[in-house]
């Protein structure tokens, strides 16, 4: 898999489409490896000119924040924006709600100002347009599937209809869980939780909402989030039902149908 750096595409006195935002968990983590790979062949499959920052690339800050250490993250911020104003970048696109929430609604205040994306609207928009086609209704044609609201995309920042617009282009079932939407429940890991012990208590997070999941009787639980897919994958494990239900992200669900 060839993908070009900013450093590369500015060698050559060009400019892409599109930056690329991968994350520290698109990076780091082995599962969400899986959904960076899957949106780059979309993208490649597409003809979309983009590019990653590579190396360059630091975490957002959004952790540092949210965990109270805003020393940390206006250092982390300013970096970014540094690095991301010097190679003039204009529109960014990312697999993660976390890194979406912060550069769409943080960063401007610190001089960042950029056209930002979630990978699941741009998806939208390029099935829209018609240059993403699902083959023969897709590769989860008559599956029950059900859509998990993440709280940086949903609740956070209104966008509930590109994602499930997504998963109507499958010829599939869709079935709500009873908490979503505006009403959705947290996987447990927003807010830096991701990174912490959890607090004394009786259950996890992400045990309640995957079985709210269950619940429904889907065989598939598309999520739009690294840690999101993680935490549910978790649940879905302890109730002992991974080999009868996955969790996929819905980028990995467009890139085997297409």
């Amino acid at each position: 898999m060839t993908v070009k750096s900013m450093a590369e595409y500015a060698a050559n006195g060009e400019t892409p489409e599109v930056l690329f935002w991968v994350g520290c968990a698109g990076s780091f983590d082995q599962r969400a490896q899986r959904i960076t790979k899957a949106f780059v062949q979309i993208l490649d499959k597409v003809g979309v000119k983009f590019a990653i920052l590579g190396k360059e690339e630091m975490c957002t800050g959004d952790p540092a924040r949210r965990a109270g250490n805003e020393f940390l993250f206006q250092m982390m911020a300013y970096n970014n924006i540094n690095t991301m104003n010097a190679y003039g970048i204009k529109k960014v696109v990312t697999i993660c709600p976390h890194c979406f929430n912060i550069f769409k609604n943080e960063y401007p205040r610190l001089g960042g100002n950029y056209e930002v994306m979630h990978h699941t609207t741009f998806l939208q928009q390029l099935i829209n347009d018609g240059k993403v086609v699902l083959k023969d209704g897709g590769a989860f044609k008559g599956k029950r599937i059900t859509y998990h609201d993440s709280c940086y995309l949903g609740r956070g920042n209104g966008i509930y209809e590109a994602p499930r617009e997504v998963l109507q282009a499958f010829d599939t079932e869709l079935v709500e869980m009873k908490r979503c939407r505006s009403n959705g429940m947290c996987c447990g890991a927003g807010g830096a939780q991701m990174f912490k012990e959890e607090e004394p208590g009786t259950t996890r997070v992400n045990f309640d909402r995957a079985e709210q999941a269950l619940e429904t009787g889907a065989t598939i639980i598309a999520a739009n989030c690294p840690f999101c897919t993680t935490m549910l994958t978790d649940g879905i494990k302890n109730k002992e039902q991974e080999d009868n239900v996955k969790v996929l992200d819905i980028a990995e669900m467009v890139a085997m149908s297409l």
